[in-house]
């Protein structure tokens, strides 16, 4: 039995902080053409969309008393629900919840449902999504009786089991319930597994959570016209019938079995999310809520919450204020960009820059064919922007008019402040295009170099001005991986550092500062992983076996990251860190056939090893268990991340896990990888000691 509103308001007063940043829920009249008025709250905490809209206690206090009104107002016929500009809600507030214990946690549940609710068969309702809309964001909107988003919206679905959490205020109901169970968890178990992947524009609609989609500056006008034809009866809104047979029960199976291959039980929130999606098939709307109200009590609970939340803290402000950076003000204007390079990752670059910054970029390569391809790289990308709906035919015209492609240094680099090379990845290689570049360009030109393990202090070291030159490591793809590895080489200058830092921002990236070492953070602990991996399958435990024991604490099984990252390039990291460090880091002799092979995966299109790449490898006799692969490669995690922490490579293991959560996939719900080193006793056993 659920506990009455008055009591829920009672018990949530005692939970209000000064802290919280109160998002308001403003009621207005607006009588639509028909005569009809629709009561129109909107949701605003006050400032711009940087800062989202959440619910914490008063807010969900300030969204009961809007819709009170509304309901008890005999002039309003309908209600809506939307947000302010570009954000409908982000969700619920986590530092509230983590602060409110089990008992305040449950009083949150329930008022998040009582208040979510109310709208549900009184008065016609509508959610009108007109931007962001995550977790308890999206939830709002579901409780409504019909909904429109605009197809630019950028982000929309329910992120929490990535959290360590359930969807707490009805979507583990209301969404299967809606658009099936297996759509539902698509947007609610495996999205959120898949590093948090959410949906855009018009896959909202298109899955039936929004019943039209809307697009330009005036989707609040569109809503509102089609509400009124919603309630004059002119629209009739049909939605298919859910199949509560086979089909949900295949869905819940699919559902299982795609959780235990991606986190192998690791995952609490994961396991009582299938369990909310089982229950949606026969429950009523009150069996589901208080399911989920035990869920969520239950998952504040676990080891793995605080794991997330200290993952998300990361992610939300540590990013944001990068450990080490100098001053921002010593940052120089970038107001053309050089890129020297055409090829895929150049092209790439060319793109994010263009698209972020909206300054002159110019690509340049051996000969013109090359330079233009990548230009026309460029232009294409830009054009499938334009045909989806997410940009206009002026911006794109400008956008491209803004890329170019050259052969010659002097007109590529004679104005360029910031030149970033993209070629092989070989040091001869690269000392020769900077040096070439430094002939030509402005002595206060910024140089970048995005190797992956390479020295930037060698790199620089021919150079007449070696402080210029900065580390500036993207991962690929270049416009989805969020994290930017900003290394410092040992002449590098503030105002290159700053430079590259502010830059990094403009371009939307997560930023940290890394110690010139080989490799870097993310690629020097992989290369660590992928020897470890590496050596125990050369001496004998199949590739499928070793594939089988990373489930729960690598984003994918080892051998399928060799073939995302290709294998010349794994093995090539590999053999810069060997170099280095050769009492500890393994070269595979098998890897590296198959790289003479040409071979680009270990694994065929059926999912098995390759017979070809099979009859390449030549093992040992010493098979392990998955349970001591995972032991082994976990024990020298733990040793090459102290290592790193004491050679200052990363300043504090905050940025190793921001590193490994943003630039590699590591789960929020293990707290990157220190947390669950710390969790597991293996940072201890290791080193001496825990990490945090």
């Amino acid at each position: 039995m659920s506990t009455p509103i008055d009591t829920l308001l009672a018990d949530v007063a005692k939970l209000y902080s000064d802290d919280e940043v109160v998002t308001q829920a403003h009621l207005r009249k607006v009588t639509l053409a028909s005569g009809k008025v629709l009561g129109l709250v909107t949701l605003d905490n006050g400032l711009d969309h940087t800062r989202p809209n959440t619910f914490g206690p008063k807010s969900l206090v300030a969204l009961n008393t809007a819709y009170d009104a509304a309901l008890a107002d005999d002039a309003i016929d309908a209600i809506a629900v939307t947000g302010k500009q570009f954000i409908l809600a982000a969700g619920a507030d986590l530092s509230s919840l983590q602060a409110s214990g089990a008992a305040g946690i449950r009083t949150i549940a329930e008022l998040g449902h009582a208040v979510f609710r109310k709208i549900s068969g009184v008065k016609p309702s509508f959610g009108f999504i007109n931007g962001l809309a995550l977790g308890g964001g999206l939830e709002v909107a579901l409780h409504a009786d019909y909904r429109t988003v605009i197809d630019s919206v950028p982000a929309v679905g329910l992120p929490e089991v990535m959290l360590g959490l359930i969807p707490g205020w009805g979507g583990g109901y209301l969404l299967p319930n809606l658009i099936g169970p297996a759509n539902a968890a698509k947007v609610f178990i495996e999205n959120p597994l898949n590093n948090g992947k959410v949906l855009k524009g018009t896959q909202v609609s298109d899955l039936g959570i929004a019943d039209v989609a809307f697009n330009g500056a005036d989707y609040l006008e569109q809503s509102l016209v089609w509400a009124d034809k919603v309630l004059t009866g002119e629209i009739t809104v049909t939605r298919p019938e859910i199949d509560r047979g086979q089909a949900w029960d295949d869905a819940v199976a699919k559902a299982s079995a795609f959780v235990a291959g991606k986190t192998s039980g690791t995952s609490p929130a994961a396991a009582k999310a299938i369990e909310l999606l089982t229950l949606a098939k026969t429950a009523t709307a009150d069996e589901g809520f208080a399911a989920e109200d035990d869920a969520l009590v239950a998952m504040s609970q676990t080891p793995e919450l605080l794991a997330s939340l200290y993952s998300f803290d990361l992610v939300q402000k540590r990013a944001k204020r990068p450990a080490g950076a100098p001053d921002k003000n010593l940052a120089q204007k970038v107001t053309k960009v050089g890129i020297i390079g055409a090829g895929l990752m150049a092209s790439q670059f060319a793109l994010l820059f263009v698209s972020k910054l909206k300054v002159p970029v110019v690509l340049v390569d051996l000969d013109q064919e090359r330079a233009d391809k990548g230009v026309a790289y460029v232009h294409a990308e830009l054009d499938k922007k334009l045909a989806a709906g997410r940009a206009t035919q002026d911006g794109t015209n400008r956008l491209k008019a803004l890329v170019t492609g050259e052969v010659d240094y002097q007109k590529a680099f004679g104005d360029a402040d910031f030149i970033i090379e993209a070629v092989f990845e070989e040091m001869g290689v690269k000392q020769t295009v900077f040096h070439n570049a430094e002939l030509v360009a402005p002595e206060t030109a910024i140089f970048a170099t995005n190797t992956s393990s390479l020295s930037i202090t060698e790199m620089a070291s021919k150079l007449k001005n070696p402080d210029r030159v900065v580390g500036f490591h993207f991962f690929n793809p270049v416009a989805v991986m969020p994290l930017l590895e900003v290394i410092k080489g040992e002449h590098t200058s503030d105002a290159a550092l700053a430079t590259a830092f502010a830059t990094g921002k403009k371009l939307g990236k997560t930023t940290i500062l890394v110690k010139d070492s080989p490799s870097f953070i993310v690629n020097r602990l992989l290369g660590r992983f992928m020897g470890e991996v590496g050596r125990i399958a050369d001496e004998g435990t199949p590739v499928a076996v070793v594939d089988t024991a990373f489930a729960g604490v690598a984003p994918m099984p080892p051998y399928v990251l060799i073939a995302l990252v290709g294998p010349a390039i794994a093995y090539h990291n590999n053999e810069t860190l060997t170099k280095a460090f050769p009492e500890r880091f393994y070269l595979s002799e098998n890897l590296h056939k198959v790289v003479e092979a040409g071979k680009r995966s270990f694994y065929g299109s059926d999912g098995k090893l390759d017979p070809e790449v099979e009859s390449l490898l030549v093992v040992g006799d010493k098979q392990l268990s998955p349970e001591e692969v995972r032991s082994i490669t976990l024990d020298g995690l733990a040793d090459e991340i102290r290592r790193m922490l004491d050679e200052g490579v990363a300043s504090a293991p905050e940025d190793i896990d921001l590193a490994m959560i943003t630039g590699a996939g590591f789960q929020f719900w293990n707290g990157g990888i220190t947390q669950l080193l710390d969790r597991e006793g293996i940072s201890e056993k290791v080193t001496g000691r825990k990490f945090h």
